[in-house]
């Protein structure tokens, strides 16, 4: 489990294929930690790279490297090539609890539609597939690249559901999200308390 808030700005500082390379091989990434703490990060512990959930397989001097699957990396963005990623370490017990609640498993991938300044903050709106419309709600949580935020504005179009999201210099300061541009995909994983509510509404209207 994670938190949301983000540690360190990492880089993907190599991109392998796995295997032979076919069109199924995954990848294999070698990751400058920035400024993350490796002290207590053993093989085999689990550190979310963009909101992604993934295994140490190995450490260097002052990194990690993990290796992704086909799977993961169709079902996500920004795992496939080189330049920074959000990095945090997984949940222990006894740590602050900061953000909210995050497995590390995206749910879907949103549409950048607006990231522009306003005031001393940017106005970040992504464009949420259908499927993840009955998550979204005002004041709400959401993880976008692995950054915990709350959402703003919600509105439901014919294409999907667009969120408006504050962003305050400190987060565009510590996170990778000041990169983004219009049209950029990014990984989306919803509130998992919201989940659990939308599961047991559905089962108990189908009995």
């Amino acid at each position: 489990m994670f938190t949301g808030i983000i540690a360190a700005i990492g880089r993907i500082e190599q991109v392998k294929p796995l295997a032979d390379g076919g069109e199924n091989s995954g990848v294999h990434l070698r990751i400058d930690a920035g400024g993350l703490n490796l002290d207590d990060v053993g093989l085999g512990d689990s550190i979310a790279i963009q909101g992604a959930c993934m295994t140490v397989v190995s450490k260097h001097a002052g990194g990690f490297s993990v290796d992704v699957s086909r799977e993961s990396l169709r079902l996500t963005r920004g795992l496939d090539e080189p330049g920074e990623v959000n990095l945090e370490k997984a949940l222990r017990v006894g740590d602050q609890l900061g953000g909210h609640i995050v497995s590390g498993h995206v749910d879907g991938l949103g549409e950048v539609v607006r990231f522009e300044p306003v005031g001393e903050s940017w106005e970040l709106c992504i464009l949420a597939p259908q499927s993840l419309a009955r998550y979204l709600a005002y004041k709400g949580s959401i993880t976008v690249n692995g950054v915990s935020l709350t959402v703003n504005r919600v509105e439901d179009r014919a294409d999907g559901t667009q969120f408006s999201i504050n962003l305050i210099p400190h987060t565009i300061a510590m996170t990778t999200l000041k990169h983004l541009t219009i049209g950029q995909q990014v990984n989306l994983e919803i509130d998992t308390i919201a989940r659990y509510c939308e599961r047991m509404l559905s089962y108990r209207n189908s009995v």
